[in-house]
């Protein structure tokens, strides 16, 4: 569907209209897979070239890497057709297989989607949408707390106590180096190539799995003492880009920490409040509100009011004052 639209695109300006039912006649395994997978594939493809003629900056659909594409598909929940038991998962064409269950499913919530995914490391995983019914009302922040972005410890509280970062890539570097050494002397395709390659990527999956069960405990420990949290709207994808900075902020996941923090205080009424990028959190003093010009290598704020505190924990007690501004 996506060559026959890039062919009609390329001659005449406009996109095709075409449905996968055109072309299960020239590709009779199209009839092998759930009918419900082709239509989502479909949208997916006209939601793209939608974005595209709406904005030309969201870019022109193309292919997928065969090397490197995300291996999933979506199927739809109609007359019956998935079901979850304890043990089992029933699904489109494919029948009963043998699932472990990651969390029991609460009364009244009614399935939509089931999304089938396969990792680099050959392991599959699905991915239940459910909807539910839940009345979410605001409360009135009364325990605020502002967070201060670090390469080092993910964060430094204007409250509280500085979490102990574990590092995971930094950790693993040495012991992900030797078995990318090996891949490389391997003879792309074969069969220790792809040996090699899975045994890499389950180190690289054990990493994410680490720096994701640490975001999850701290944001949950946040979520659940805190009613509003104020941070920095940083841009992360240009620091990561910053000579020097690319490793740590990749390794501390703080874009996927704020993201984390701000469904779930969402889901308790709470709220996530962000700075301005401009604001200048860690020039002004906390205490008598001077600024002042600060190095990079300055890791102290003293001020001509006697206040003499760490610079990232002045930066964090000012962006707390900051949101509780914006929040009144």
């Amino acid at each position: 569907m996506l060559a026959e639209k890039i062919a009609h695109y390329e001659a005449t300006g406009k996109m095709l209209r075409c449905w996968p039912s055109q072309y299960k006649a020239h590709y009779p395994w199209l009839q092998e897979v759930d009918s419900s997978a082709l239509i989502g594939a479909y949208n997916a493809l006209e939601a793209a070239y939608n974005n595209f003629f709406r904005n030309r900056k969201a870019g022109y659909p193309k292919f997928k890497s065969k090397r490197k594409g995300h291996n999933s598909f979506t199927t739809k929940k109609t007359n019956g057709n998935i079901e979850l038991t304890d043990t089992v998962l029933k699904l489109p064409n494919l029948g009963m297989i043998k699932v472990k269950k990651h969390r029991q499913i609460p009364e009244g919530f009614q399935m939509k989607s089931v999304t089938i995914s396969l990792t680099s490391s050959g392991k599959y995983f699905a991915s239940i949408l459910y909807e539910y019914d839940k009345r979410i009302s605001l409360i009135e922040p009364e325990k605020v707390i502002g967070l201060d972005f670090s390469m080092t410890e993910l964060f430094v509280p204007s409250e509280g106590i500085v979490p102990d970062y574990p590092r995971p890539y930094r950790n693993t570097l040495v012991k992900l180096a030797k078995e990318q050494r090996k891949l490389s002397r391997r003879d792309r395709g074969g069969s220790n190539y792809n040996k090699q390659k899975r045994k890499v990527a389950r180190i690289h999956e054990h990493v994410t799995n680490q720096r994701k069960d640490f975001l999850h405990k701290q944001s949950r420990q946040i979520t659940n003492v805190y009613d509003a949290v104020c941070i920095e709207d940083l841009n992360m994808k240009g620091m990561s880009q910053t000579r020097g900075f690319g490793k740590s902020v990749s390794d501390n996941g703080w874009g996927i920490f704020t993201r984390m923090l701000e469904y779930k205080l969402f889901e308790q009424g709470k709220q996530l409040v962000k700075i301005g990028k401009w604001y200048p959190s860690s020039k002004k003093c906390s205490k008598c509100g001077k600024t002042k010009e600060l190095l990079l290598s300055d890791r102290i704020y003293s001020c001509d009011c006697g206040l003499v505190l760490d610079r990232d924990h002045n930066a964090a007690i000012n962006i707390r004052n900051e949101g509780i501004r914006l929040l009144a």
